[in-house]
């Protein structure tokens, strides 16, 4: 599973809040500490897609 955050971030912190091991804030929007999320995250990274607000977090699960 991978995951980015797009410019849409308004880096209101939800994602951090939720799967800190994932998402950390940078200067200006939220960031992904890497595009390839350890399956222990998962389930938590994509409920912070789901909060996203402005729906900033892209998630593509499909295995390579």
């Amino acid at each position: 599973m991978k995951a980015r955050i797009t410019e849409d971030c308004i880096a209101c912190g939800r994602c951090v809040e939720i799967c800190p091991e994932v998402f950390e804030m940078g200067q200006d929007i939220a960031h992904t500490k890497s595009s390839e999320i350890a399956p222990e995250y998962e389930e938590a990274t994509r409920e912070a897609g789901d909060e996203c607000p402005t729906s900033a977090i892209v998630i593509d699960s499909r295995q390579t």
